[in-house]
């Protein structure tokens, strides 16, 4: 098990630690309604330092990017980030991640700590006929999410940069917390708003420190993965390994919009065809309509208790005190409004499908 820099200020904090994905994580600290609600209506700190990065540079490192991924990264421009995936060679997923353009001919890949391996030799595999300069930086920096609707506010004295400029999905290079060169992102798994600070392990402790400072006056708390999980599906966004994998298509994912056919990529013709007739199944959202907590796994049946499908995210939203929950269905079953059921133990509780996000005040 590899441990984030922070380690040992979690478990100062008296976090819950658990293994996550080859790390020791803090999966709560107070617990995870009360974090929740600090994220929604506040703001908190996450440390998702085992998130990967890399680095893609030089001459072909569009051409790498282009080709491994599904969104059209041409369209990047300096200071702008892309939610991309990149597809397998038989339809699935091997990742989903985010590409940022640094400079004219850099890029920052961040994929998910599960899958640093996997993604690397999968790009790497096709960088052999392209020759992009390719760095894995994953275990020399950190990652800190800060979120929520008070996160501007509270951070803005640690930085010259005008945080409230920064739109969704954009970036700037620079100081920040007494470090003079930090990466300032917004691109938040909450839907909460707020923004992530990627620096060097040697700085991260002193990045923590000031933040929890700065922010104490407005209430900011750490915040654990089990209220990142429930944040992120409120918003209905998937997570590798639950809603997307090796074997769902884009879409069937419901990540189309991010399938761009302007350009050619891994298995994009096979992708491209199954745009024109449509996935069989789909990436369906829906609430519990008695009660019930929808976990993964668990059987969705039809009217007649056929299985039809199974829950791939669910839980009991702290926002909307309601069982919610994601899973896959037969395009016939996917219309909105539809009434589906799903197998609790040796019950058949009714739920509606509906459409994200879950929540609505973002």
């Amino acid at each position: 098990m590899k441990n984030t820099a922070l380690f040992e200020t979690h478990k100062a904090l008296g976090a819950k630690m658990v293994p996550f994905a080859g790390y020791n994580m803090p999966v709560s600290y107070e617990g995870v309604n009360a974090e929740h609600e600090t994220v929604r209506k506040g703001v908190g700190v996450f440390d998702v330092s085992h998130m990967g990065e890399f680095l893609i540079e030089g001459p072909k490192a569009l051409e790498l990017i282009q080709k491994v991924t599904t969104n059209d990264a041409s369209k990047l421009t300096i200071g702008k980030a892309q939610y991309s995936c990149l597809p397998n060679e038989t339809g699935g997923i091997v990742d989903d991640l985010i590409v940022y353009r640094v400079k004219e001919e850099t890029y920052l890949l961040v994929v998910n700590a599960s899958n640093i391996d996997k993604d690397w030799n999968h790009i790497s595999k096709y960088n052999e006929s392209i020759g992009a300069d390719m760095r894995n930086l994953s275990d020399n920096y950190s990652l800190l999410a800060i979120q929520g609707p008070k996160a501007v506010e509270a951070m803005q004295s640690l930085t010259s940069v005008d945080l409230s400029a920064i739109n969704f999905y954009n970036f700037v290079v620079g100081d920040f917390a007494g470090i003079d060169y930090v990466i300032i992102s917004a691109t938040g798994y909450t839907g909460s708003g707020g923004f992530e600070i990627y620096c060097k392990n040697s700085e991260v402790q002193q990045v923590w420190d000031k933040v929890m400072e700065a922010g104490a006056s407005f209430g900011i708390k750490p915040i654990g993965l089990a209220a990142r999980d429930t944040l992120r599906l409120e918003m209905g966004y998937c997570l590798y390994g639950n809603d997307i994998e090796d074997t769902t298509s884009p879409f069937e994912a419901g990540l189309g919009w991010i399938t761009k056919f302007t350009k050619d990529f891994v298995n994009s013709e096979a992708l491209a065809k199954e745009k024109e007739t449509g996935p069989k199944r789909k990436l369906v959202a829906f609430q519990m309509e008695e009660r019930g907590i929808p976990r993964h796994g668990y059987p969705i049946l039809d009217k007649d208790g056929n299985e039809i499908g199974v829950v791939t995210s669910g839980t009991m939203s702290p926002s909307l005190s309601q069982g919610i929950g994601m899973g896959y269905v037969p395009a016939e079953h996917a219309n909105l409004g539809t009434t589906i059921y799903i197998k609790i133990r040796i019950n058949k509780v009714p739920a509606t499908l509906v459409k994200l996000p879950f929540y609505k005040n973002s």
